[in-house]
């Protein structure tokens, strides 16, 4: 019996990007099939005659999927591939079998925990707000953050005419005349830690991501990487 799917599953099945990710470069017309270009995201293939290209290469089904934890350097972008020279999330890793994607993104000045994989339909349950997946990141700000400032990030502050979800906010510490606080949050909007903190009046000098629903970097080097077990892989996913 022939297999088929909708194209934009099986870009993420094939370890193109997530399936948003992938959503997006079908609707821009970087796809083709058989030839011709789709840019409907319904489009129906057949898995094993039809051939699909993402970017003028022709793409196929992973069957292994594979799952790693980074320890991301500030400079590096977190992106398969850069348009300008620049390194990638991806480069760290150097040349592995399987084409792998990061889960989401970090900005380029900030360090810590991302993951990366060829699974799309993983990092889709990772990266979709209606998951409430949480993501935890320690600031450094420029003063010293205030019970008042602390519970209106908690509450939720507005940002790019939006009020951001509930978070969890603590101080960690005083760094001299800078303060050191840890934020959870269960949505992953555009430089939104760095918003937030500016919004209640504190710039953010320093940004690290320290854990991921409940998943750690231990004691993972900046820099470094490692495969995630069978168990941290449905960690995640809880």
């Amino acid at each position: 019996m022939e297999e088929k799917m909708r194209i934009n599953k099986y870009l993420a099945s094939c370890g193109v990007a997530s399936r948003r990710k992938c959503e997006e470069i079908i609707s821009r017309g970087k796809v083709t099939v058989n030839g011709e270009v789709v840019r409907e995201l319904g489009t129906i293939i057949n898995v094993e005659k039809d051939l699909v290209k993402v970017y003028g290469k022709e793409v196929s089904l992973d069957t292994k999927k594979v799952y790693y934890m980074l320890n991301k350097p500030q400079g590096v972008i977190s992106a398969s591939k850069s348009k300008y020279g620049e390194e990638t999330v991806v480069d760290l890793l150097g040349k592995k079998e399987h084409r792998l994607f990061p889960v989401g993104r970090l900005d380029k000045d900030t360090t810590g925990l991302i993951i990366l994989t060829n699974d799309g339909d993983f990092a889709y349950k990772l990266t979709h707000p209606k998951y409430e997946k949480e993501k935890t990141y320690e600031a450094l700000v420029k003063g010293k953050v205030d019970s008042k400032s602390l519970d209106k990030l908690k509450q939720g502050v507005v940002i790019d005419g939006k009020k951001t979800s509930r978070a969890k906010v603590r101080l960690v510490k005083m760094i001299g005349v800078n303060s050191l606080v840890e934020i959870t949050l269960i949505e992953g909007r555009k430089r939104q830690v760095k918003k937030m903190c500016e919004k209640v009046g504190h710039k953010v000098i320093k940004l690290n991501r320290t854990m991921e629903n409940g998943l750690s970097l231990g004691d993972l080097e900046i820099g470094e990487y490692r495969k995630l077990t069978k168990n941290e892989v449905s960690k995640l996913l809880k």
